[in-house]
């Protein structure tokens, strides 16, 4: 089983418990960068790494090898059917439930006023870009800096390290994509 299948399937399964990436490594024990590192392809880790990770949703290692997650041919969603992946003061709707096999993933977003990705920036394999519908968003990419407002857009390879933060009043609304399916 190559790194991709194995990242692919830990996804299906954290997601399939209504788990986010940070929560399954506090649950695990482990650093949430080493989650996405895993789901992203970048590491393959060692079986006693993996079980103690898998212990945390709880799933056994045969139970995790042997299950064959179904690629969904559903191709429309009803606002109550996207999946919530986020937490606090920022919203990920993620459309689909099961990303098992796909090459894309579509986020509405949602940010409160001065809700932030964080102070380490993000980095992972793949490109994403968003729409902003309302509000406004400061994106950073790399030393870049810009304040997007309704009808911008961003567009970036996701190697280079980014953050986002909305800025003024008003909650701050996008629509986005990333592919592969890291986040």
């Amino acid at each position: 089983m190559t790194n991709d299948e194995v990242g692919a399937r830990l996804r299906h399964v954290r997601l399939l418990h209504g788990l986010s990436q940070r929560a399954l490594a506090k649950r695990a024990g482990v650093v949430n960068s080493t989650i996405s590192l895993i789901e992203s392809g970048h590491t393959n880790p060692s079986v006693g790494a993996l079980k103690r990770i898998l212990d945390a949703v709880p799933i056994g290692l045969a139970e995790f090898f042997s299950l064959t997650p179904e690629r969904s041919e559903k191709a429309f969603y009803a606002g109550e059917e996207l999946v919530e992946i986020g937490k606090g003061r920022i919203s990920y709707r993620q459309v689909g439930d099961n990303l098992f096999g796909r090459a894309l993933q579509l986020l509405k977003e949602r940010y409160e006023p001065g809700a932030d990705t964080g102070r380490v920036p993000l980095v992972h394999d793949g490109e994403e870009g968003g729409i902003v519908l309302s509000g406004r968003l400061e994106v950073m990419v790399d030393d870049e800096r810009r304040v997007l407002g309704p009808g911008d857009a961003y567009y970036f390879s996701s190697r280079r390290p980014h953050r986002f933060r909305c800025v003024g009043p008003h909650p701050c609304e996008v629509v986005s994509a990333c592919t592969p399916p890291t986040f």
